[in-house]
């Protein structure tokens, strides 16, 4: 590579890396998201080129191929793909990037001469070992956590915990011997050190997601994309890549953030999280999401249209089930038919509403819902109090009380949203089916509470002719 060619290079990769740290910007923000959807999706544009078109690449048959086949099975995702299914995606593409890493470690390990990793002595390099030994352990746990994952989100299984006596020591003996690999493997780069390295990473990352419950997967993403940065990074330094360097280490970065701020809105510990040893132990959870035959009070679409056309204010409270019935539209003209009725009207979001970080706030961009009406838990759990109608549509862990009051629940300890203290909640439900952390809602036994059984989107479709 000449010298102008290599600093072209490099010039491009700054160029691409400062695209990332605007796409982060501008994704902090509902406001600001397309614009950061646009810089990301330009810096990976100019990281790709400027990668394809190095005097390295000698052959292009199997590049071609692959990026043709990756943006026809891409846009093919993108155009089927429901808003409702984006995290269990999310998690799938996760995969793909550990999985990756692990294919281009085992590459580098077996051919280490086409990467230029050894020496004159034709050993690899120490630092190399390092990297390539890191990458190919923290691509195994991405992969195989973010499979596990999927299949949760997907329902494939059952999104409840799995646990077994001693299934924290045998997770931790698993990283000592893993770590104890990989120190080895700097020392004596024999192939039995690194396979069994890398068996028993997927094994580990099968392990750490499996006790983990479905209150707390939207965790488990952001814990997920942060590994896969991670591996990323990490592979980067045994290509030489300085971009994928970069973007590695800041969606590793950035990942992390955003656990930690999730898991202290969760009440969670954050090593725990990383350790996988969160989200509901043996103890827990048992008889709580079982069916109860106690009463509910049953109210229809007339009786809440009636409630919130003479109430001062109300608060919408969304979750998974407004997204499965795709309803946020129809909910944005309810709320503007209620404004001009001259009602307040308000969003609250849960940190962890939906399956994902931000899958409420998107959905609700999506129905060009105003963003000063948005707010999040900290922001707005005050407001219940005063507040006349608590409207909760689809929400159903993140507005249970048992999470204050029941310390054998799965949830209990996680701050939730608290729709009990306006003078009026409206559920609106399918049934009385526990929520994804299989625990009943005490919610829908409080004497304010009124049920409005069935689809979220004909309800609301059904209050709002009856708003007339």
């Amino acid at each position: 590579m000449t010298e102008l060619h290599a600093n072209l290079t490099s010039l491009a990769y700054l160029v691409a890396a400062v695209l990332f740290i605007m796409a982060l910007r501008g994704l902090s923000s509902p406001e600001t998201s397309r614009t950061g959807n646009i810089c990301g999706m330009l810096g990976m544009l100019i990281a790709v080129v400027t990668t394809v078109f190095s005097p390295e690449v000698q052959s292009y048959e199997w590049i071609v191929a692959a990026l043709v086949l990756g943006a026809v099975i891409g846009i093919t995702i993108a155009k089927r793909i429901a808003m409702t299914a984006m995290p269990q995606l999310v998690a799938a593409f996760h995969s793909l990037v550990g999985m990756a890493a692990v294919l281009v470690a085992g590459a580098a390990f077996t051919n280490p001469g086409a990467f230029g990793l050894v020496g004159a002595t034709g050993d690899i390099f120490v630092a190399s070992r390092i990297e390539m030994g890191l990458g190919v352990v923290i691509g195994a746990i991405t992969f195989s956590g973010s499979v596990i994952a999927f299949t949760k989100l997907q329902g494939l299984v059952s999104g409840a915990p799995v646990s077994f006596g001693g299934q924290h020591y045998l997770n931790a003996l698993f990283g000592l011997v893993i770590l104890a690999l990989l120190v080895y493997f700097c020392i004596d780069q024999q192939p039995w050190i690194f396979w069994t390295m890398t068996a028993l990473a997927f094994v580990i990352g099968v392990l750490i997601i499996i006790p983990i419950g479905g209150a707390d997967m939207p965790v488990v993403v952001s814990m997920l994309n942060s590994y896969s940065g991670w591996a990323a990074a990490g592979i980067g330094f045994t290509l030489k890549n300085d971009a994928l360097i970069v973007t590695g280490a800041l969606v590793g970065s950035s990942g992390a953030i955003l656990s930690y701020i999730m898991c202290k809105g969760m009440n969670r510990s954050f090593f725990n999280v990383i350790l996988g040893g969160f989200g509901g132990d043996s103890s827990a959870g048992g008889p709580a999401g079982a069916a109860d035959d106690r009463p509910v009070k049953q109210g229809s679409a007339e009786d809440a249209a009636f409630i919130m056309k003479n109430a001062g204010s109300v608060i919408i409270v969304p979750g998974y089930g407004m997204a499965v019935a795709q309803a946020q539209h129809a909910l944005r003209e309810m709320c503007d038919e209620l404004k001009e009725a001259g009602v307040t009207i308000k969003y609250a979001i849960h940190p962890v509403a939906g399956r994902m970080p931000g899958h409420m706030n998107v959905l609700l961009a999506e129905a060009n819902v105003s963003y000063d009406e948005v707010f999040e838990l900290e922001d707005i759990n005050s407001e219940f109090q005063t507040t006349d109608v608590a409207f909760v549509i689809g929400a159903n862990d993140v507005t249970n009380p048992s999470a204050k009051t029941d310390p054998a629940s799965p949830i209990y300890g996680m701050p939730i949203l608290d729709v009990e203290k306006a003078k009026t909640v409206l559920f609106v439900k399918r049934g009385m089916s526990a929520g994804y952390a299989g625990v009943q809602n005490e919610l829908f036994y409080k004497d304010n509470t009124m049920m409005l059984f069935g689809d979220a989107k004909k309800m609301v479709e059904t209050i709002l002719r009856n708003l007339d």
